[in-house]
């Protein structure tokens, strides 16, 4: 598949290449530090909803609720859907209706994994955006905290991705945060006989536990997916998961599957073979269903389509 715009070849690194965007990027993870990893997560949301075409940036209106407003996307930061939306406004004033939303968060994410420390991979351009965002077509393709690794397992299956992709693509959370919500179960109401996960690392979930006392009353409290480098793209995650430090139950428990354990053991012991897997599954992840053509277009703005009604599709 080749991706191509219609009137101009864009130069893979555009946004690095370009100042204003480049001093943005460069700013915007200076001032918020998580903003990284919100933009991967976002992409990754993106992608596996209808591929890779930005519908995940656009806002809901009074006749449809988007892909945004699911309940499973209304963590993703604010920072992460600002950064493209800047980037946006600081290309169509320089060059108007050529690139893409889906392009720029396909180069942005990209582009911020490097800046903290992640692998560079190619990204293929000349995504079209889609016309529609609905938050009915979420549901089924996007992991939960508390899901069991079978279930994970499948749901990456149905996107085209096996075992080893999908334990590569988890090392995300090397960067980023989760809400105490997320994993409050394992710290508070674990069993009847123990308020604790006992795959967790006592002194880390006491630790834990005192960062999340006040999560019922304060939605907003979270901790660092990672506790040793959290601001930094490694393979610290796979050597947490070792030591009892995952935070998400899923994440733990891939450290004991069978079926997920020799590849948790593998990049914790080898940070070039993560990174190398991660490259080629971000790779294949960022052309998942691409629209081209008369697919899609290219929005002015990232969070409307350009007829301001086609993603007014009604709710069934």
């Amino acid at each position: 598949m080749d991706l191509r715009y219609d009137r101009v070849m864009l130069k893979e690194g555009f946004l690095a290449s370009n100042n204003a965007t480049l001093k943005l990027m460069n700013d915007k993870q200076l001032a918020s530090p998580t903003t990284a990893a919100g933009v991967l997560r976002v992409f990754f949301h993106d992608c596996v909803v209808g591929g890779c075409d930005a519908s995940i940036l656009l806002s809901s209106n009074n006749v449809n609720t988007a892909e945004r407003d699911n309940d499973i996307n209304r963590s993703l930061p604010g920072d992460a859907f600002d950064l493209v939306i800047r980037a946006k406004t600081a290309l169509e004033l320089q060059c108007p209706n050529i690139v893409s939303c889906s392009d720029i968060l396909a180069e942005a994410t990209r582009d911020l994994v490097t800046m903290v420390g992640g692998p560079f991979y190619p990204v293929r351009l000349g995504r079209k955006d889609s016309r529609e965002s609905k938050s009915t077509d979420v549901e089924g393709h996007i992991a939960r905290p508390n899901m069991s690794t079978t279930e994970i397992i499948n749901i990456f299956a149905r996107e085209g991705l096996n075992i080893q992709e999908m334990v590569a693509l988890s090392g995300a959370h090397t960067i980023g945060f989760s809400h105490c919500s997320e994993f409050s179960n394992r710290i508070f109401s674990f069993s009847q006989t123990s308020q604790i996960d006992p795959s967790m690392n006592p002194q880390y979930a006491e630790g834990l536990r005192k960062l999340c006392a006040n999560y019922t009353k304060d939605s907003s409290l979270a901790a660092f997916n990672d506790a040793i480098t959290p601001g930094k793209f490694d393979n610290m995650y796979y050597v947490n998961l070792h030591r009892g430090l995952g935070l998400l139950a899923s994440d733990q428990a891939m450290a004991s599957d069978p079926r997920t354990k020799p590849f948790v053991d593998l990049y914790a012991a080898n940070q070039t073979a993560f990174f190398d897997a991660f490259s080629r599954v971000m790779e294949k992840v960022s052309v998942f269903n691409v629209k081209t053509g008369n697919q899609g277009e290219v929005r002015r703005r990232c969070d409307a389509t350009n007829g301001n009604s086609a993603n007014a599709v009604p709710n069934h």
